[in-house]
């Protein structure tokens, strides 16, 4: 398990180094509207979620009284 972890160490390390020392300057733009749209994607993703898991959800906010003695009776 540690050599595993000192093997990912090491490789995190070096593709680290490269992308420093190997950068090179990007002539680019970034439009302000790209954030908004990151924005929207990751809020959608959260309400999708929320959605989804909904009654989980419901069922850990809200409390329903356990009555054991209370069986179904004809």
């Amino acid at each position: 398990m540690f050599h595993k972890l000192k093997y990912f160490a090491v490789t995190l390390a070096l593709f680290l180094a490269l992308g420093v020392f190997l950068e090179r300057p990007a002539y680019a733009y970034v439009d302000p509207g790209s954030s908004l749209l990151v924005f929207q994607s990751i809020s959608a993703m959260i309400t999708g979620a929320l959605f989804y898991f909904r009654r989980r959800l419901k069922a850990l906010i809200t409390r329903t009284p356990i009555n054991p003695a209370n069986t179904r009776e004809k």
